[in-house]
């Protein structure tokens, strides 16, 4: 990927919806925060070229000079992070999410099982993951399909983003498990739910609660709540 025609990252992908994947990287770098800062977007398709680009508009590009004169990024895509550093640049890119999601534990689980309907790349290939992205109503606003988790999260969210839908965007429902770069991308996003099949890290926790964010795991009659419960109707909760 070059913004504003300098290379800024090499990510390994699935080929596809690469307009959708720059965006949604792009906005989980903090690059930009909404598609009006982007003058141009496109991708080559010429022979043996592998190249996104993005340009930035003045205002935002003065106002993230210090992301783009990293060396590297913010997500980095590995199973760790190292250095206080990087741990400081996801909290200064995050805001607190809103508080106006409300699932019950049926519901949840009817959402996470309709997550195999919009993977038929890992129907063939067993080897993707994939990404869901619901709006209040429960309804899908966005899928995508990746080798990366990171990707496919970013290509999901970056559909919503470019047709100016982010706003109505409020869960999201994950393959894998969740990292703190997935709860950074949701977060950046304002999702304030992310569910996935398997148990988060603990730094992905400690960033979901910073944010007030919701983090689950559901996998078969399994459902455990990491952090943000309150969103999460329960029958002790109906009760009260």
């Amino acid at each position: 990927m070059r913004i504003d025609g300098n290379p800024y990252v090499v990510v390994m992908r699935t080929p596809g919806d690469e307009i959708p994947h720059v965006a949604g990287f792009c906005l989980a770098e903090g690059l930009i925060d909404s598609p009006e800062e982007i003058v141009t977007i496109g991708f080559c398709t010429e022979d043996n070229t592998n190249v996104a680009t993005v340009t930035l508009s003045e205002k935002r590009k003065a106002e993230v000079l210090d992301l783009l004169d990293r060396k590297g990024f913010v997500s980095q895509s590995s199973c760790g992070i190292c250095g206080k550093e990087v741990v400081d640049d996801l909290h200064q890119i995050t805001t607190p999410v809103n508080n106006r999601l409300k699932i019950s534990i049926n519901e949840l689980r009817q959402c996470t099982d309709r997550l195999y309907s919009f993977q038929p790349i890992h129907k063939e290939t067993r080897g993707a993951h994939a990404a869901l992205i619901l709006d209040k109503n429960l309804q899908v606003l966005s899928s995508a399909e990746d080798v990366g988790r990171h990707n496919a999260l970013d290509k999901a969210i970056g559909k919503v983003f470019m047709d100016n839908r982010i706003a109505n965007a409020r869960f999201g429902i994950m393959s894998s498990r969740l990292s703190y770069e997935l709860v950074q991308k949701a977060a950046r996003a304002g999702l304030e739910m992310l569910v996935g099949v398997s148990r988060p890290t603990s730094l992905g926790v400690d960033l979901a609660r910073a944010v007030n964010m919701t983090l689950a795991c559901v996998k078969g009659d399994e459902l455990m709540i990491f952090c943000g419960k309150d969103r999460i109707i329960t029958p002790e909760s109906e009760e009260n």
